[in-house]
């Protein structure tokens, strides 16, 4: 029998280390610590309701069984998803790669620099192609992208626009129906009107903030609109324009003829479909926004040495500093899938893109000559890869669908009776001719006989691209396998990541991402099915989601879940606006007061502005638990208007507060609903739950408590389960059938969100078993205590329950060094890239703060090493302290030491070599070097530079 192993291999500490644990903190049993970090009132009573974990190969075994059950036909329905090839050295370098997939948020820029060299590529092809002059690092998917162009142009309307009310966004009836879904979803809760229409008909006024149209529209057009352009900018408007992302590589780009923002997907950029994502959607515009652009910008900076250095732009900006101050409530980008996107721009170069567009814009000249033949319409207007197919009798849409089944092939059948076919990048001349089959025997001619040579291309000369892009040397330098993988290897070793080091970030659960969990991402049987196939073609799938949402219901206690939300912040989001739903079913739909406490993650103000509520703040007390009578006296206040409660529980301080039960009372005696966040669900699984605390709503972040790597900042993923009576209000589809029967219209443009990734938490929970899951939650505590118990003393811990307790994470307190050493907690976080160690969350949720958080996935040997290095800069500290080192010119506030510092004959420091760059033996086995010095952010945002910096501009 093969032994069920994977609990052992996920869990850090070793069973026969957990006795010298446990004594070190000072209890005789992991039951007896349990017992005194989770209240009683709350504990489950019965063990968790799920079977038993599998081994990795039975794992493996059955998730080959469900992707069997997946039908892979070759697939023409577009739609914004498409067939694309993935370089096999991208695949293996990146994908693949937990150097690249288990990284970070690049917050600490100097040991991020690889992915951020990354991502600065994906803005500067970006750019490029759409004309603009600055981008993001990515948004969640097109559907979001879009909605966040209108909510920017609502959000920037002048002081005269808002007087004169002008709430009205004019939408093209030209754009894809999932991205004007999730356009309603956004307007609706900020009193935004939308106006559907035909791009060349509607009357732009002075009550219209903005307009949005798409380029080549959902039929495949290719439409003039510039007069459009004229009319939105008369009246001070903005217009956003959606493009795909292969066809301006031959087409004028949108900046060139006016657009504000342009905005799409860079799927068909090398990242599979997976059933709706993740993928990267890429947002651009014009200096006018920079200041206002959503979402996470990579900007060119320098170090204290002078030396060029990438960094976050603009951080000030993040929903999370802002709050209820925020106009996005964006936390997750894409950036692993952006920077896949990036690298394929860079493997294939300008010159390979072109040739890629024009075979793709070729197969679909050569499909629309031979259904021409067959006696099909087709429309006269230009395009680009989608042709839309009238059909010359009543009936025949019928036959040519079963027709195309029959064939293995999947064609956009639209309402009207025409037929919509996307060619892409892996359309061979054979597919031509299997596709024109399908229609020649529907209408019983020959097959016509069709040569490409005697195609012409149908793109007019107004609108065909004639501006270079992508001439920076990174483009144009790496187009053989062997220099794009050492490239890809040189960017690798300038990054931290997990496979490297311990990320003992706080409220982030940088655990294991097991390389079991993660195969199906490669295997094309859940890579390349498009989201919108028929039911029974996702049969895999769909039984896959639904066991993974029957698992967490019973994990979190709830009846209902919907995957669709594809971050932690659009599940803060969505939950709200079921919340909303619900009340209004009832009536009470002026119920729009949301209390929040001033601890919580400012993800949470923001999506509650982002879903037309009020923002009432809690305080806390001097142990960081709310302040139970200040929340009851503020519920009581606005017993009439109150929407909801938002609470992190355990705390955002990393404490199960005793008071939890009282709390979620009182908002519901006041008509409240409690959301409840799911940021700390590692401290919680199989030990208690939502559901018995009594919260309806709850987020989940699979980035983080069911091992979903986090890739650099993304792909993220952020479920809702909630209690029955909010279950018939979950986000529906107009293409899928998902939600509920009183379902809210769609939160992201893929019914399931991003499902390609959905497997990775089903094995960690198929593997781990109900059992092995609360082993985990009980691991993650022990660790989480083990280490207060060996800092505290030296350090300050911030917080704890009433038994000296923490839950999973802890905070450690560093004010006091900035009086007496002149040293803050960010120099703290610096230093600690000295010794190889990414630093804690800094400065989160407490100001001049380190928040720890180890997971359960940490070995002991990797607990010691972090207090090691924790203890040493305390002594380093206490030397500036005590007189013995220069308060202005340290180890610590110097740091971090590159190696071309220590390298160089002129080291002028007080201290010498060797204590900047080892300061502790295990050093000299295995040392990361930082690839730049401490950044100068003031520098980078005084001088604002989003795209790849000229040669020139490196001399």
């Amino acid at each position: 029998m093969i032994s069920n192993n994977f609990i052992f291999r996920h869990n850090g500490p070793r069973p026969g280390q957990i006795g010298e644990m446990l004594s070190t903190i000072g209890v005789s049993s992991l039951d007896e610590l349990v017992n005194q970090t989770i209240p009683a009132s709350i504990r489950m009573k019965e063990a968790l309701d799920l079977p038993e974990g599998m081994n990795e190969y039975q794992y493996i075994n059955h998730l080959k069984k469900l992707g069997a059950k997946n039908k892979l036909f070759r697939t023409y329905i577009g739609m914004g998803y498409y067939n694309t090839i993935t370089p096999g050295v991208i695949t293996r370098n990146v994908l693949e790669n937990p150097g690249w997939y288990t990284s970070y948020t690049p917050y600490q820029a100097e040991i991020s620099q690889g992915r951020l060299e990354a991502l600065l590529n994906f803005q500067t092809m970006i750019a490029d192609l759409t004309g603009l002059p600055i981008a993001n690092a990515s948004l969640l998917d097109e559907g979001t992208a879009a909605a966040e162009a209108m909510v920017m142009f609502y959000n920037s309307r002048s002081r005269s626009q808002v007087k004169d009310n002008a709430n009205k966004f004019f939408v093209s009836h030209g754009l894809f129906p999932q991205t004007i879904e999730v356009l309603k979803t956004r307007a609706l809760p900020l009193g935004i009107d939308l106006v559907m229409g035909c791009a060349n008909e509607v009357e732009i006024d002075k009550s219209y903030f903005g307009a949005i149209v798409q380029y080549p529209n959902q039929h495949g057009s290719i439409r003039d609109y510039r007069s459009l352009v004229e009319k939105v900018h008369s009246v001070e408007a903005g217009i956003a324009v959606i493009s795909d992302i292969m066809s301006l590589v031959m087409l004028t780009p949108p900046g060139e003829w006016g657009a504000d923002v342009v905005v799409g997907s860079t799927q068909r950029f090398g990242i599979p479909m997976g059933f709706g994502g993740p993928h990267a959607a890429y947002f651009a515009t014009t200096d006018k926004y920079k200041r206002n652009i959503p979402g996470r910008i990579i900007g060119v900076s320098v170090d204290a040495a002078g030396n060029r250095a990438l960094r976050m732009a603009l951080q000030t900006r993040e929903q999370h500093i802002k709050r209820e101050r925020a106009t996005s409530n964006i936390c997750t980008a894409q950036a692993l899938l952006a920077s896949m996107a990036g690298m394929y721009g860079v493997y294939h170069g300008p010159e390979g893109l072109k040739t890629i567009a024009n075979d793709i814009h070729r197969m679909a000249l050569l499909l629309n000559k031979g259904l021409r033949l067959l006696g099909y319409e087709t429309p006269d207007y230009c395009f680009f890869d989608t042709v839309n197919v009238t059909m010359p009798q009543p009936g025949l849409t019928e036959i040519i669908r079963n027709n195309a089944l029959a064939k293995k092939m999947n064609f956009r059948y639209f309402e009207d009776g025409n037929i919509g076919i996307s060619v892409d990048e892996t359309t061979s001349h054979q597919d031509i001719l299997d596709i024109l089959e399908v229609f020649s025997s529907a209408v019983t001619k020959p097959l016509p006989e069709i040569n490409e040579k005697d195609i012409q291309d149908c793109i007019p000369a107004e609108f065909f691209r004639t501006s270079e892009y992508m001439t920076h040397p990174v483009f144009n330098s790496y187009h053989s396998e062997t220099d794009m993988m050492r490239y890809l290897k040189k960017l690798e070793n300038k990054d931290l990541a997990l496979n490297r080091t311990m990320i003992p970030l706080g409220s982030c659960t940088m655990k294991l991402n097991a390389a079991a969990e993660m195969f199906s991402l490669s295997w094309p049987e859940f890579a390349h099915l498009h989201p919108f196939v028929p039911e029974d073609q996702a049969a895999g799938y769909h039984e896959m989601i639904n066991d993974l949402g029957d698992a967490l219901c019973r994990i979190t206690g709830f009846d209902g879940i919907s995957f669709q939300p594809n971050s932690g912040a659009a599940g803060e989001y969505t939950g709200l606006m079921v919340i909303r739903a619900w009340h209004e079913s009832r009536g009470e739909g002026h119920r729009n007061v949301c209390l929040i406490p001033t601890s919580a993650h400012g993800t949470n103000p923001a999506s509650s502005v982002m879903a037309g509520m009020e923002v009432v703040l809690v305080k806390c007390d001097e142990h960081g638990n709310i302040d139970i009578e200040d929340l009851r006296k503020k519920a009581e206040e606005h017993s009439g208007e109150l929407s909801a409660l938002m609470v992190t529980y355990p705390s955002t301080h990393g404490v199960f507060e005793e008071g939890i039960l009282e709390i979620i009372d009182i908002i519901h005696k006041n008509g409240g609903q409690v959301y409840m966040d799911g940021a700390n669900m590692n401290a919680q699984v199989g030990l208690t739950n939502p559901g018995i605390i009594g919260a309806d709503v709850c987020h989940l972040n699979l980035h983080k408590t069911f091992a979903i790597p986090h890739g650099g900042g993304g792909p993220g993923v952020g479920p809702i389960a909630v209690a029955a009576h909010l279950t018939p209000f979950l986000p529906g589809h107009i293409m899928v059938r998902t939600g509920g029967e009183k379902a809210i219209s769609a939160v992201s443009s893929a019914p399931f969100g991003s499902a390609m990734i959905l497997p990775i938490s089903y094995g960690y929970i198929k593997m781990l078993g109900g059992n092995g899951l609360t082993e985990a939650t009980r691991y993650a505590i022990l660790n989480a205590n083990y280490l207060k118990a060996r800092l505290e003393g030296p350090y300050k811990i911030l917080y704890a329950g009433k038994n000296g307790r923490v839950a999973h994470e802890f905070i450690i307190d560093c004010n006091a060094f900035s009086k007496t050493a002149d040293v803050t907690v960010v120099d703290i976080a610096k230093r600690l890239m000295d010794y190889g160690f990414h630093a804690p969350t800094v400065a989160f949720p407490v100001h001049g703060t380190l928040m720890v958080e180890p997971t359960e996935s940490e070995p002991l040997q990797e607990l010691e090493r972090f207090v090691e290095a924790m203890l040493s800069i305390r002594e380093e500290v206490r030397a500036i302290e005590e007189g013995k080192a220069d308060k202005g010119n340290n180890v610590v506030s110097n740091a971090p030491h590159t190696l071309s510092m220590v390298m160089k004959g002129d080291w002028s420091f007080p201290y010498e070599k060797q204590t900047a760059a080892f300061p502790v033996n295990s050093l000299y086995e295995a040392k990361y070097w930082t690839p730049v010095t401490k950044i100068d952010d003031a520098y980078g945002d005084r001088n604002l530079m989003c795209t790849c910096p000229s040669i020139e501009d490196y001399k």
